[in-house]
């Protein structure tokens, strides 16, 4: 076969095919990132989560640019549905042996969907707290209250217990306050009456909640149960405690601490 031929039968037909498998890939990448980027500014101007927006737009992103690499292979002449029952069966041993990582897909999905917590919340999840930094495909990422970063795998988001501390407006601080048996209820009652009352952060409905809890061992339980709003909770916690610990030093009231008495009995 002489040159010319070669190059009129397969160097020029083949060379074609393959410029046009290119501009297809190269015009496919543009035209995905068109979409996604229209889809982005749909999806935001409804109001939808950022964590959501960003989560579809990632599936979205890969399911077109899967369509583009087909559409490439089809043009240099590539059996694509042979190649399609090739992914699906790699896809199939690939998922037996990534069966955790499937999981933790599942599970990100079903963190999307019903979402128990968004950006910036304040959680606790497979027994670590903090604020909701993102939550990607197979991890939610954490910023821990001294700022270290978590990453808890979705699975273990979805199969434990998770509590959200951001998901209503306001909390109840639980507070207890021992005081000792020689000391005067009534009057320990009224100085952590006058502190509630005059805590402006405090809400007043519903309204605080100060009882005497228990007779312990040691000491008189005071329950302190106000409510206020979940971004104050931490300051009014602290600042009550120092409080009450202040006031009951200048009344005379002690804060009794654990203790034993022994009595020995003389032997004669």
């Amino acid at each position: 076969m002489d040159t010319s031929k070669l190059l009129d039968t397969i160097i020029v037909p083949w060379g074609i095919k393959i410029a046009l498998a290119l501009v297809i890939f190269y015009v496919g990448r543009i035209v995905v990132g068109a979409v996604v980027r229209v889809v982005e500014k749909f999806m935001t101007a409804r109001g939808m989560d950022e964590i959501l927006i960003k989560f579809l737009c990632s599936i979205l992103r890969w399911v077109l640019l899967l369509f583009v690499v087909i559409a490439s292979l089809s043009q240099l002449g590539i059996d694509t549905t042979s190649l399609v029952a090739l992914l699906g069966a790699a896809g199939l041993a690939i998922g037996l042996s990534l069966q955790s990582s499937l999981a933790n897909f599942a599970s990100g999905v079903m963190l999307i969907v019903f979402r128990p917590f968004t950006k910036g919340n304040f959680v606790e999840v497979a027994g670590t707290s903090g604020s909701v930094d993102k939550i990607s495909i197979f991890t939610t990422t954490l910023t821990t209250p001294d700022n270290k970063e978590v990453i808890v795998p979705n699975g273990a988001v979805i199969g434990n217990n998770i509590i959200n501390y951001s998901a209503r407006p306001t909390r109840r601080v639980d507070m207890v306050f021992g005081i000792s048996y020689d000391d005067d209820i009534r009057k320990a009652k009224q100085i952590l009456e006058e502190i509630v009352a005059g805590d402006e952060r405090i809400l007043q409905e519903p309204a605080p909640v100060i009882a005497l809890g228990a007779l312990a061992d040691s000491s008189v339980n005071f329950l302190v149960r106000p409510w206020v709003n979940s971004a104050d909770y931490w300051a009014v916690l602290w600042d009550t405690t120092e409080a009450v610990k202040l006031k009951f030093d200048e009344a005379d009231i002690t804060i009794p601490y654990p203790q034993m008495d022994v009595h020995f009995n003389k032997g004669e």
